[in-house]
């Protein structure tokens, strides 16, 4: 017994004696404190220090479950102390020590109680060293290949982010100088390695200019009364004071006119290869280098650039045909001549447009736009439909992420695991993505009512998750956003995986990408460090989402996305005593932050001993009962869903006329699409 300001404190535990720098586990209850005693060598006491517990768990609440606290000690010193909180439902009933921890676990949701959006880097289009990015001017601005105003509004043109040069978009494939904000592109590197040896330096000096005069290579004002800025002797270029250093060495070059003679001679080249393979081809038989193909000499056809080789290597082979997904497993791409993708057949497909359906309810929104609780009018039938506004995707430079999102949906149809795509169509404004409705809601719904999931139901969702990645990535497919926010419930319980506008394609074998994307607490350290990467990235968010599920809060903590990925970086998650020995295994192995090491890219994680008694072969055929069931009262029940979003009025977010009719409406050209389910539902 002890009194200290006239409380009596009893001590129940037996003193530990953790070694220095290590970590040891105390559960929280009202009243509670914990006594820390520093003592020399010799054990003598030299300084100690008295902790409310509640009130060190009320603090690590508040700062997202972990603290770093300088505790004051008696009768002099300081001691840093690092403290996580954890909720323990099942701990805390088994130890009988009161009730007063009853309210804690009301108040323990402190981590996972928001949903947490997905972050991109602006894409950067690399041309001669230079490193584009969309951009909106907010003045007029000159083009500094073809010398024109660069018209239109939200993002008109690209902006060099290493030299200031700007451009028409439509410009990017004429620039010819290598950018000279950077120091691998010198003057000596660009001397060596200019296809034309072109270095006609300009001759600059000081002008003052008595009308309007715009600097052409940023494109922008020159501002000023005098001396505004320098002009070439020679060319007449001007140019601001700043953008001298950063002008390349082209005095008197159009680079317009020169990447057009370089595109003649280009195409001139190809013709006379062509003509050259059909002699060849006429001559004698031509031996393919695909293994056992050979063309005879009697009636064999003639090879150009523009015929494909009768074989194709495997990655080529994963082709989509939109308009008629398949059910099972899909026949080899024909040998005619047949892209990656191919485009949406229109001639015998009725077209959907917003009219056909009646939107009864909102179910979500964003940055991107809004999806909606819809209804096929005549049909009864219920759908999600995604509605992206045209002037964000454009403002985004985000058409590709859209028209990946489409092909990444329309290959659903495949696996039982993927959210299915019935059509798409769209607007002047708007486009719609019409997919099937999941009504049991997504994952981070469910964890905010029960805190956490018990191992069962943890481990039967981690395995479907596991199908949905590895046929994605079967397909050349980095997903790069899995959390709970994206994985959706269907009625039966069975998880969809949703929402692919951040997927990566063509990412086979040894292919690798550098895009800085992903939800800030599920990115992998590979990512955060600028380095290439593949299909790791999306292993290590599984396990992030796995302990999130397990545990009911986030493995890496930070105030802000600085401190966030830092942690991410550096530190090591904090596993409780309660997880079993091969749940701590899969995340620790899962966590590697080397991507060759990391299970999922190296060792088969379906072998895992987390796994030992699930039955893969009936868990993909739907043949295993869900360990939970969400409630659904009808079709278009939509209670498994965030209040906040239901009880608005189901619009569609109004778009700026202005910045509307300024969109180039044929970037959309090849967006539409319907499945032949859809028009089966439509004509009934």
């Amino acid at each position: 017994l002890s009194i200290e300001k006239g409380q009596v404190y009893k001590q129940k535990r037996p003193t530990m004696y953790p070694p220095w720098s290590s970590t040891f586990d105390a559960h929280v209850h009202r009243g509670r404190v914990m006594h820390v005693v520093v003592k020399d060598k010799t054990a003598e006491l030299k300084t100690e220090a008295t902790i409310q517990l509640d009130t060190l768990a009320s603090r690590c609440k508040k700062e997202n479950g972990k603290l770093e606290i300088w505790v004051e000690l008696k009768p002099q010193g300081r001691l840093l102390m690092e403290a996580r909180y954890f909720l323990e439902r099942s701990d805390a009933a088994g130890h009988g020590e009161g009730d007063g921890d009853s309210e804690h676990e009301k108040e323990g949701t402190f981590a996972l109680h928001h949903r947490r959006g997905a972050i991109k880097q602006a894409k950067v289009h690399v041309v001669k060293c230079h490193e584009f990015t969309a951009t909106f001017f907010p003045q007029p601005t000159f083009c500094s290949v073809c010398k024109e105003f660069v018209w239109g509004l939200n993002k008109q043109g690209y902006q060099c982010r290493q030299c200031n040069a700007a451009i028409h978009k439509k410009c990017i494939d004429k620039v010819i100088a290598k950018c000279t904000g950077s120091a691998v592109n010198s003057k000596e590197t660009m001397i060596h390695k200019e296809r034309f040896k072109i270095d006609m330096p300009h001759r600059f000096k000081v002008y003052n200019y008595k009308s309007p005069t715009f600097c052409e290579h940023c494109g922008t004002l020159l501002w000023g009364i005098a001396r505004q800025g320098l002009k070439c002797e020679e060319c007449g270029m001007n140019v601001h004071h700043k953008c001298q250093r950063k002008v390349a060495n082209l005095c008197g070059v159009n680079q317009k006119l020169m990447a057009e003679a370089l595109a003649m001679i280009e195409s001139t080249q190809q013709a006379r290869s062509s003509q050259s393979n059909e002699i060849v081809g006429r001559e004698g038989p031509v031996a393919v280098s695909q293994a056992g193909v050979t063309r005879e000499p009697s009636g064999c056809l003639p090879i150009s650039p523009l015929s494909p080789a009768p074989a194709l290597p495997r990655k080529e082979q994963q082709g989509i045909a939109w308009d008629t997904p398949t059910e099972g497993r899909r026949p080899s791409l024909p040998e005619e001549t047949e892209p990656l993708y191919a485009t949406p057949r229109k001639e015998h497909h009725a077209k959907f447009t917003l009219d056909n359906f009646i939107l009864h309810k909102m179910l979500g929104k964003g940055s991107f736009g809004k999806v909606f609780l819809a209804e096929l009018k005549g049909a009864g039938q219920f759908f999600a439909v995604k509605a992206l506004k045209k002037d964000v995707v454009l403002m985004d430079d985000d058409v590709e992420c859209t028209m990946v999102e489409k092909r990444v949906l329309s290959l659903a149809w495949e696996h039982p695991f993927l959210t299915h795509l019935y059509c798409t169509f769209q607007t002047k404004e708007n486009l719609f993505f019409v997919m099937e409705y999941l009504n049991g809601g997504d994952l981070m719904f469910h964890i905010q009512t029960c805190h956490r999931f018990d191992l069962p139901r943890s481990t039967f969702y981690a395995a479907e998750i596991i199908c949905g990645l590895q046929f994605l990535h079967s397909k050349g497919i980095v997903y790069r956003d899995l959390k709970l926010d994206n994985i959706l419930l269907d009625i039966e319980g069975h998880i969809k995986i949703a929402d692919f506008g951040m997927c990566k394609e063509n990412m086979f074998e040894e292919a690798r990408t550098c895009t800085f994307c992903g939800t800030p607490d599920y990115i992998a350290p590979e990512i955060l460090l600028g380095q290439k990467y593949g299909t790791s990235v999306d292993w290590w968010s599984f396990g992030v989402l796995l302990y999130e599920m397990l545990i009911g809060q986030s493995p890496f903590h930070g105030h802000d996305e600085e401190e966030l990925f830092q942690s991410i970086r550096t530190d090591d998650p904090c596993y409780p005593r309660w997880l079993t020995r091969d749940t701590r295994d899969l995340l620790v192995k899962l966590f590697v932050r080397e991507p060759e090491r990391r299970l999922g890219v190296k060792g088969n994680i379906r072998q895992h001993a987390f796994f030992r008694d699930t039955d893969w072969n009936a868990l993909e055929n739907r043949q295993v009962e869900p360990p939970f069931r969400p409630t659904v009262k009808s079709p278009s029940d939509c209670s498994n869903f965030d209040k906040e979003f239901i009880s608005e009025k189901p619009r569609l977010s109004i778009a700026d006329r202005t910045l509307i009719n300024s969109v180039d409406q044929s970037m959309f050209n090849n967006f539409s699409f319907i499945n032949p389910v859809m028009t089966r539902l439509k004509n009934q």
